[in-house]
């Protein structure tokens, strides 16, 4: 049956021009800064200063990304936030997951209590000195642990997930289970896990993306070059090249290692971009779904 055709008047179809208008504006107001970043990453770095790179690269040149990737500390810092980014989302998970459907089984005595301390320390937390003597206090200064346990656990995310299992999970389903002799801990790993792959895939991209552009942690936690995440290595690259740029006296030699060091910024916002744009197309239909089901109901 074909469908009804709705005759639009003049007032509808000016109305429907301004939004694609203004929905275009928006999209090339987002999308441009991006895409600008990657034509001056291979850009004479003179030509994106005087303004004529606008809509195509101009002198192409990947002196930069060489000198990315010719770089051995920032391969290093590059390693450092992939182990990271993964180590810190399975500890993630491991934490998340329980602590979340516990909370959203009506038979934990106290859950309402568990949940106003979990609450509590989104709006008040003991500071930047409680936390570093406790770190220290642990044994985990200057070790990955002080990267990964610390921020494995975000309050914001058992919530969202706590409010997942309530209206995707029916008691129902667990009565029926435990009918058949299924135990709590057998229930969660073979029935709840297979369930939540929105939601295990809306994890993923938090944690991976919450390690990966974190650097304060690092930046308070660990002296050791070798540990530096790669944020914290390009701050440190960055803090150096200013530092030298005042030390040398040649202007013509200033001039042009400020252009190598713009080409260098320009390259590593792409490579340190990178990953998360690769990662996001995967779990982009995981993420709707899951935001959705976390935001409508609990």
């Amino acid at each position: 049956m074909k469908a009804a055709f709705i005759h639009k008047s003049k007032v509808d179809k000016l109305f429907d021009l301004l939004n694609y208008i203004i929905l275009t504006t928006v999209m090339m107001l987002v999308l441009y800064p991006l895409y600008f970043i990657v034509i001056a990453s291979i850009s004479d770095p003179m030509q994106v200063s005087l303004g004529k790179v606008w809509l195509w690269p101009k002198g192409l040149t990947i002196e930069g990304y060489k000198a990315v990737f010719s770089n051995n500390q920032l391969m290093v810092g590059f390693r450092n936030s992939l182990f990271y980014a993964v180590i810190g989302t399975v500890f993630s998970l491991v934490l998340t997951l329980p602590a979340a459907y516990s909370l959203s089984r009506r038979d934990l005595k106290g859950r309402n209590i568990f949940t106003f301390f979990l609450v509590f320390t989104m709006f008040f937390s003991g500071g930047l000195i409680p936390s570093y003597l406790l770190v220290k206090d642990l044994g985990m200064l200057n070790t990955i642990w002080s990267i990964i346990i610390p921020g494995s656990v975000s309050v914001w995310n058992i919530i969202m997930s706590r409010t997942f299992f309530q209206s995707t999970i029916p008691n129902e389903l667990l009565e029926a289970a435990k009918v058949d002799g299924c135990s709590n801990k057998r229930f969660f790993i073979s029935i709840v896990i297979p369930l939540t792959t929105p939601l295990i895939a809306v994890m993923i991209l938090f944690s991976c993306v919450s390690y990966w552009n974190s650097y304060f942690n690092a930046m308070i936690y660990l002296k050791e070059h070798a540990l530096f995440p790669l944020q914290l290595v390009l701050r440190e690259i960055l803090v150096q090249n200013t530092v030298s740029f005042s030390l040398i006296k040649d202007q013509a030699l200033v001039d042009q290692q400020q252009q190598l060091a713009m080409l260098v910024k320009y390259a590593v916002i792409i490579v340190a971009s990178a990953p998360v744009l690769i990662l996001y197309p995967f779990l982009q239909k995981y993420f709707v779904k899951g935001i959705m089901i976390g935001s409508i109901k609990g």
